[in-house]
C-alpha cells in the first residue's frame, strides 16, 4: 500500500529516537536479526545508565521495520534504550539515546488516482519541526505497527483513497493515530450439485445421466489420503451412509465422467448422535 524511497533507519542494536513535540517521542529501528529475535522491549529512564523501565514489549519483534510512539513522556530529555533477546538465549541492551530531530527526506505514496503529497515515514516524522512547520501530524498504523505519518490537511484525501480504492478498514484510534486493517475475504462454501450432504447427514450422489455415462467418485481426507471409492455409479441417485466415512469432518472428493475429471470439490460429514 505504501512505496518508500530514501529510507534510512538504524539497524539493531542501533535505533533512532525523534522528538515530535508535545512530549511525543518516536522510537524506530530496522531489524537485521530476522527471525532470530525472540523479544524486543523499549525502555526509558531519566538517567543514561540506570533506572530504565520497560514501557513497551513488541508483540512481534521479527517485523523488519518497526517503531513505537511514546506519548506519555514527561519531558523530551528522557533517555531510551532497547532490550533484545535472541532465540539462542543471548540478550543485549542497546546504547541509551536522547530524542533528536532527523532531517532525512523520504516520500511515501498511497494507492490513489491523485497521490496524496507530503506523507512522512516513521524515520522522518520530525522533519516538520526542522522546517518550522506547525501543522499537526497524524500517525498511520497497520494493526500495531507504526508505518508513517500524514499532515492533518491531507487526512481526508488519504482516508478517501483507502475507503474508495480498497476494501480495507480505516479508523481513528486516538486523536492523532489512524489505524488501517487489511480486508480478509471469508471463504464461502457452495455445495456441489452432484455430491452433497443431506439433512440427515448421509451423502447423496445425484447423476441424471448415470444410465448412459460411466461415473466414479473418489473420497479423500483433507490431507489427500484416499478414504474409499465408488467405482461404478449406475443409478441416477445413490445414498451413502455417513458411517462409511469413519469420522465426522471435511472430506474432499473427485467426480469422474467417462474416465475424465468432471468435478473436484468437498463436503462435510456431521457427527452421529
Amino acid at each position: 500500500m505504501f512505496c518508500t524511497a530514501v529510507a534510512a533507519q538504524d539497524t539493531l542494536p542501533k535505533f533512532t529516537v525523534l522528538n515530535r513535540g508535545k512530549d511525543r517521542i518516536v522510537v524506530s529501528w530496522t531489524n537485521n536479526y530476522g527471525q532470530k529475535i525472540r523479544q524486543l522491549s523499549v525502555q526509558r529512564s531519566f538517567d543514561s545508565l540506570k533506572n530504565f523501565k520497560t514501557i513497551m514489549t513488541l508483540p512481534d519483534p521479527t517485523v523488519p521495520q518497526n517503531g513505537y510512539v511514546d506519548s506519555k513522556a514527561t519531558t523530551a530529555h528522557m533517555f531510551y534504550r532497547l532490550y533484545i533477546l535472541l532465540d539462542s538465549g543471548r540478550y543485549l541492551f542497546s546504547s541509551s539515546r536522547r530524542p533528536v530531530v532527523d532531517n532525512s527526506v523520504t516520500v511515501v505514496t498511497p494507492p490513489v488516482n491523485k497521490p496524496v503529497k507530503n506523507i512522512i515515514p516513521v524515520d522522518s516524522i520530525a522533519k516538520e519541526q526542522a522546517a518550522n512547520v506547525v501543522e499537526r501530524i497524524i500517525f498511520v498504523k497497520k494493526r500495531d505497527t507504526l508505518i508513517g505519518g500524514i499532515p492533518e490537511s491531507s487526512l481526508k484525501k488519504f482516508r478517501d483513497s483507502i475507503s474508495f480504492t480498497t476494501r480495507d478498514t480505516i479508523f481513528m484510534k486516538t486523536a492523532d493515530t489512524l489505524v488501517i486493517r487489511n480486508f480478509i475475504a471469508k471463504e464461502i462454501y457452495k455445495p456441489s450439485r452432484f455430491v452433497y450432504t443431506e439433512k440427515d447427514g448421509n451423502i447423496r450422489i445425484a447423476l441424471p445421466e448415470a444410465k448412459r455415462k460411466k461415473y466414479a467418485v473418489r473420497f479423500f481426507e483433507e490431507d489427500d489420503s484416499e478414504t474409499f471409492e465408488v467405482k461404478h455409479v449406475t443409478d441416477t441417485v445413490i445414498i451413502l451412509d455417513k458411517s462409511n466415512f469413519v469420522h465426522s469432518g471435511w472430506f474432499n472428493f473427485e467426480l469422474y465422467e467417462d474416465g475424465k475429471l468432471k468435478e473436484k470439490h468437498k463436503l462435510f460429514v456431521p457427527k452421529s448422535f
